[in-house]
């Protein structure tokens, strides 16, 4: 069906807002920003915001990146809509990685930069919203590669429709107005009006894993089930709405069964290294938890630590606790030892250890264990 009008989200977008949208030159965001132009203009319906736009070049893709920007340019100034440009190297952004001990793809890199840009407009005072064209393909493609590499709830929320961005002065969001919108519903709202758009021939390279998954995977699942995408965007709605009913319980709960440091002789609590370096929980008050929230706090209690621990890491986190599915109903009343008869201790992600005690699980960063130990 060839569309002549889309339906823009608004639930987010309010009058007086300076708006900026984020434009690659691209199908979708060609559309995203002509349609808010048009909305804009409208004197019944007129969004009453201030607009403008941005383009990142990445460096990356030679005259073909320059022809998108001068694309763009050109679209910006028929729309008479202000255009911020930034440059930026990400083969020189992933080299500096490399150098710091650190890994990173060409797309990751290319979105951390993206989303640099748009935090600094945001800070800067300059948008209060940075508005992105991903639409519900997109959705479906993110579930799919976070299912993939096997994420938890949170991961399968997929893309949010709002992100807040905290900042002292200028606070703001970034806005996802297109995620219930198919692809090809942008692409007929395009070529109903004769506009063209720029194709980025990267988005056929299948070393990319996105583009392994739109190109190869996703056809052969819709043939299974041709409603696969908006399927996989339900899953994302879900998990988003279960992510935040967690989040409120761990809420509850947190300040009741997070220890800091190690029991003192006497009673009270040592601190374990500096402050936020090491978190305890008793064995028995893990116990009293059902198995799906003894998994949501082994997590949380990672996280106050900035790590983040896997589905098998936290399997392993049970064991030692002997609180592992399967552990307990063997066990009896006797598995509460039996992390501390097996040694005791695990070595997890980002630098991060477990100890065993007879009555507590202590996290804690190898880091700071070291000068506890001097």
């Amino acid at each position: 069906m060839l569309l002549t009008h889309l339906t823009l989200d608004r639930a987010y977008i309010r009058p007086g807002d300076r708006i900026c949208v984020a434009v690659s030159g691209g199908a979708d965001s060609v559309a995203l920003l002509l349609l808010l132009a048009a909305e804009n203009a409208l004197p019944r319906n007129a969004l009453g915001v201030g607009l403008s736009a941005v383009h990142v070049h990445h460096g990356l893709r030679g005259e073909e990146a320059d022809a998108d920007l001068a694309f763009v340019e050109q679209l910006c100034r028929r729309l008479e809509v202000p255009l911020h440009v930034h440059r930026a190297s990400v083969p020189d952004r992933i080299a500096q990685a490399r150098a710091n001990g650190q890994s990173q793809t060409v797309e990751e890199a290319a979105r951390n930069l993206r989303y640099e840009v748009f935090h600094g407009l945001i800070a800067d005072g300059i948008a209060d919203s940075v508005l992105t064209a991903h639409t519900l393909d997109d959705q479906a493609e993110t579930v799919l590669m976070k299912l993939v590499r096997g994420a938890w709830t949170e991961g399968l929320g997929g893309i949010h429709p709002v992100v807040l961005v905290p900042h002292a002065t200028h606070p703001g969001k970034i806005l996802r107005p297109l995620l219930g919108v198919r692809r090809a519903e942008l692409v007929a709202y395009l070529e109903a009006r004769g506009q063209s758009w720029r194709t980025d021939s990267s988005n056929a390279d299948e070393v990319f894993t996105r583009n392994r998954i739109r190109h190869s995977v996703l056809p052969v699942l819709r043939t299974e089930n041709p409603a696969i995408d908006q399927a996989l965007a339900n899953l994302a709605e879900l998990a988003r709405e279960d992510e935040a009913r967690w989040q409120v319980e761990l809420g509850r709960i947190l300040p009741q069964l997070l220890l800091p440091g190690k029991p003192a002789r006497g009673g009270g609590r040592a601190a374990g290294g500096a402050a936020g370096e090491s978190v305890a929980i008793e064995v028995e008050r893990l116990r009293g938890l059902d198995l799906a929230l003894r998994r949501r706090v082994l997590r949380a209690a990672a996280r106050t630590l900035g790590a983040r621990i896997s589905f098998d890491e936290t399997v392993r986190l049970l064991a030692l606790a002997g609180l592992a599915p399967g552990v307990e109903a063997r066990g009896g009343a006797g598995s509460a030892r039996t992390g501390a008869a097996h040694g005791g201790v695990l070595q997890l992600c980002g630098g991060l250890r477990a100890e065993r005690s007879v009555r507590e699980i202590r996290l804690f960063l190898e880091s700071a264990k070291k000068p506890a130990a001097n």
